[in-house]
């Protein structure tokens, strides 16, 4: 069964970035998901323009950019002209007065527009913006920090938004606490992709070659 592994570049070691970027490729990551965060939307900061600059240029596999910021409308320009075309940018509807402004300013410029559902946010709310949005974040925790505890309403959600990849023409992708578990139950359901973090990639002690290898050859 064929689905994408992200790495959730906010858990990497920056001590040695360039490193951590190489050997992921090496070992055969998809992508490389880039937390961006101001404080305000989430009360957290994560990574900053400087690393999603840094982190282009070590690498050719696509990035992920999720803008957990308020009225990315405003500062959306800045990381477009840093990226490539074909990489995507997450913006959260909640965040954006006119979220579909921002979504068509990211069409645009050549990159995949995605939204991020919050765990507290409802499929009904974001129902419209499936039509102009080719990837789903869908987050299993609530956004701003690594590490944090799988929410098990959350499977409810995926249960309505399946019937909705063909219809709306979606990729669905899960972001948070992401186990082999999740993996197992939810890649045959329908979840095209995973962010990967502290719960089953970084911090392992193993070449991240063999971590993924054996997330590819889970027994779904």
């Amino acid at each position: 069964m064929n689905f994408e592994l992200c790495a959730s570049m906010m858990c990497a070691n920056y001590g040695h970035l360039k490193r951590e970027v190489k050997q992921l490729e090496k070992g055969g990551i998809d992508s490389f998901h880039i937390d961006i965060m101001d404080g305000r939307y989430v009360a957290n900061y994560a990574m900053s323009l400087t690393d999603l600059r840094c982190i282009r240029s070590l690498t050719d596999k696509p990035l992920d950019v999720h803008l957990m910021i308020e009225h990315p409308n405003t500062h959306i320009d800045l990381f477009l002209r840093n990226l490539r075309k074909g990489d995507t940018v997450y913006i959260h509807p909640e965040a954006e007065y006119h979220p579909s402004t921002t979504l068509q300013k990211v069409i645009d410029a050549g990159m995949v527009p995605g939204i991020a559902i919050n765990p507290g946010t409802s499929v009904e709310y974001v129902y419209e913006m499936f039509r102009i949005v080719d990837k789903v974040l869908v987050m299993s925790v609530n956004p701003g920090n690594a590490g944090q505890m799988y929410l098990p309403y959350v499977a409810e959600k995926y249960e309505k938004l399946f019937p909705l990849k063909k219809k709306m023409g979606i990729k669905l992708y899960w972001d948070g606490a992401c186990g082999a578990d999740k993996i197992k139950t939810f890649a045959p359901k329908g979840v095209d992709g995973f962010v990967l973090g502290t719960t089953l990639l970084f911090g392992k002690n193993r070449p991240y070659g063999d971590v993924l290898k054996d997330i590819r050859n889970l027994n779904i």
